[in-house]
């Protein structure tokens, strides 16, 4: 049968880690019935039965069976507003300053093809979500990495980023609270981001996939809190992990009108938005009294303690996450991120998501989910500390 090649773009497209660390799951569970994957980014909880309840509901609709409005139905926008009104203190215009995507993971990608062109340059936090590097090569742009350190609280330092670089940069990615470090943005960090993107004109992107999850009575800032950033930038909003709606696909992006006009034009081009039945369920979740958040937060938090005790019970030296549903912990020495992974799986039946993935500043370090009960979580520090490596 005829091959036919694949377009330089597609060629362009990074590798997917992760595949590799799929297979090797596979084969584990192939060998053992008693895997814990503790790797994944995916909620393990239920979407909130009123929710589910609206879409029975919505799914009866005729009106939904044609075709929606191309940017998604108005009141879903204004639930939009209405949210980040409610939740943040920030005024948002629903006609022009929120776009409807099916998930953050499509906008993270078109919005690179929407603002790049050849020769561009995005500035990239390292380590971070793989997607941001897929949409840039699709770009044939390049990407210029922005090293998150420990002793920066994962927070870029700007003062690394030379004239040349900023003289050819168009976008820049930052993902607070941070997957996969779990660090946490501060208003100092995103004022200085500000300026720095009015200086150089810089579009910033902000991804906001885990901003209801914060802990220690700590709730996540949004980029548009601060003054001047709708000036420069938009926010990406998903409802997977604030209401466990991840199979569902719904995000936005809020913010800079030129940005969510650009997005519009190029889904215009690509989808036909999404069911209506779906958008007026989301529009539910975001007008809701939030009490379903509340206690996914606090869930998360038990679980977060019960990891980080039970590490400390086998020697592992590790940081607490301040936000999102992952902790990042050391590898011990003589491991490389990938080696120690690896060990954990044949060794003690426990998958962990290697640093590496995330870039070359995720070296040293493993992704740790927060997305199995405070037992299993527990039973997995057990294990790993059998093997004696601490």
């Amino acid at each position: 049968m005829k091959i036919f090649p694949q377009s330089d773009a597609l060629q362009r497209l990074p590798e997917q880690f992760f595949s590799k660390l799929v297979k090797k799951v596979i084969k584990a569970k192939e060998q053992h019935d008693d895997v814990i994957n503790l790797g994944q980014g995916n909620p393990d909880q239920p979407t909130p039965k009123p929710i589910v309840e609206k879409l029975q509901d919505t799914a009866n609709n005729p009106l939904y069976y044609k075709y929606p409005p191309f940017a998604g139905y108005s009141f879903l926008k204004e639930a939009v507003a209405n949210y980040y009104q409610k939740e943040h203190g920030v005024e948002i215009d629903p006609n022009s300053e929120v776009a409807v995507l099916a998930g953050t993971k499509t906008g993270l990608v078109e919005i690179s093809q929407c603002l790049l062109n050849e020769g561009d340059v995005a500035l990239v936090p390292d380590p971070g979500y793989p997607d941001y590097w897929s949409g840039i090569a699709l770009a044939g742009a390049r990407i210029h990495g922005m090293p998150l350190r420990a002793e920066q609280n994962f927070h870029p330092d700007f003062s690394e980023i030379n004239k040349e670089t900023w003289q050819t940069a168009k976008l820049m990615f930052l993902n607070y609270p941070n997957n996969p470090t779990g660090a946490v943005a501060t208003p100092e960090l995103f004022k200085e981001t500000i300026q720095l993107a009015n200086e150089h004109d810089v579009c910033v992107v902000h991804d906001f996939a885990y901003g209801a999850i914060g802990f220690d009575g700590e709730k996540p800032l949004s980029f548009l809190q601060i003054p001047g950033s709708k000036e420069v930038g938009v926010e990406m909003l998903t409802l997977s992990k604030t209401y466990n709606m991840a199979g569902w696909r719904v995000g936005f992006v809020v913010g800079n009108p030129s940005v969510v006009k650009a997005i519009e034009l190029i889904q215009e081009h690509y989808y036909c938005s999404i069911f209506g039945g779906i958008q007026e369920a989301a529009a539910y979740a975001l007008n809701s009294d939030q009490s379903s958040v509340v206690q996914l937060v606090d869930m998360y938090e038990k679980r977060r303690k019960a990891l980080v005790t039970a590490a400390e019970n086998i020697g592992w030296k590790v940081q607490a996450p301040k936000g999102s549903f992952f902790a990042w912990f050391p590898v011990p020495e003589g491991y490389t991120s990938e080696s120690f992974a690896d060990l954990l799986i044949e060794k003690a039946r426990v998958v962990v998501a290697p640093g590496i993935g995330f870039g070359k500043y995720g070296e040293g370090y493993v992704r740790i989910g927060l997305l199995s009960e405070e037992e299993v979580l527990e039973e997995a520090m057990k294990r790993i500390g059998e093997l004696q490596v601490f």
